[in-house]
């Protein structure tokens, strides 16, 4: 007798495994302006509980085998079994999500152009698939598509008003760009969606700093670690303590940032100007050199603390 089981199910859990690595936005290619990096949203592996898959085949076959392939970080492999079961039934309702899966790993591996023609193929298959686009939005901001990014996400918004990462993602390309009107609906709408978003309350944090209303920016930073700590939250807070002099207040958050993440070399940036804020120019030199071996361009990093 035949077996049935969800595919979905089987071949996102075991991306689930590699700790969602390649479908995060990486908040390093996201170009925004010197201060103002937002939190990285997570975006999860699709999921339809809706398709269910013969056993016997030779596709069940093949995905199974592609799932021990992700699960050992096999990534090659993976690849080519699930290219070998889209071949083995071209027709197979499944397939948007194998493409999908296909596009993620050419994305981990930095192989952007043809992990967006697979999303973009996935999406021809199952136009309203909102995780399906927000990958494909996320691979389009690592190429610094914004205004393709920008369209995913407006697409998003059409398909679920509720979508709260969509229009915060947007917020944040918005004021990237300087339109801080359409940032501001954005994080306006998300307050609407949910009145106690801290997404909602951050994106204002920002809004605040860009303008350089540092107080206000650092209270709704505040309102937001007291819930949810992060680096990014603490190093943006730092920014603003340091902008308003209160240094005590920013070397604390420095330290804690960097308890959080050291390997973010914008935290050290922010390090070195508050060494030179208390006059101490080895130490200042010292964050330097840490911004520049955690990869930022040296020139960049002077230039940040007004150097």
């Amino acid at each position: 007798m035949k077996r049935f089981i969800n595919i979905a199910i089987m071949i996102a859990a075991a991306f689930v495994a590699w700790g969602q690595a390649g479908v995060a936005i990486n908040q390093q290619n996201m170009k925004f302006e010197k201060g103002m990096k937002p939190d990285p949203i997570k975006v999860k592996p699709p999921v339809d509980n809706t398709i269910p898959i013969d056993t016997s085949t030779v596709y069940f076959a093949l995905v199974d085998s592609a799932q021990r392939c992700i699960k050992a970080q096999q990534w090659q492999h993976a690849e080519h079994f699930l290219l070998e079961a889209i071949r083995s039934e071209p027709s197979n309702p499944s397939n948007s999500l194998l493409l999908s899966n296909i596009a993620t790993i050419q994305r981990r591996q930095g192989r952007l152009n043809e992990a967006i023609s697979n999303y973009s193929m996935a999406i021809d298959l199952t136009p309203n698939a909102v995780t399906l686009l927000h990958n494909r939005a996320a691979a389009y901001i690592l190429l610094d598509s914004i205004a393709l990014a920008q369209a995913d996400y407006e697409r998003i918004m059409l398909i679920d008003n509720s979508d709260v990462e969509s229009r915060y993602t947007h917020g944040m390309l918005a004021l990237n760009m300087g339109d801080t009107k359409t940032a501001q609906k954005d994080f306006d709408d998300i307050l609407r969606i949910n009145p106690n978003s801290g997404m909602a309350k951050q994106g204002q944090g920002f809004l605040h700093k860009h303008a350089g209303e540092y107080e206000k920016a650092a209270q709704c930073f505040s309102e937001v670690i007291n819930v949810r700590p992060t680096a990014t939250l603490l190093a943006n807070r730092a920014d603003c303590y340091l902008a308003t002099k209160r240094l005590n207040d920013a070397s604390i958050d420095i330290a804690n940032a960097l308890e959080l993440d050291a390997d973010d070399p914008y935290i050290y940036v922010l390090r070195a100007k508050l060494n030179k804020l208390r006059f101490n120019r080895s130490e200042m030199e010292r964050d330097i050199k840490l911004a520049v071996a955690h990869g930022l361009n040296e020139t960049e990093a002077r230039a940040a603390i007004g150097e």
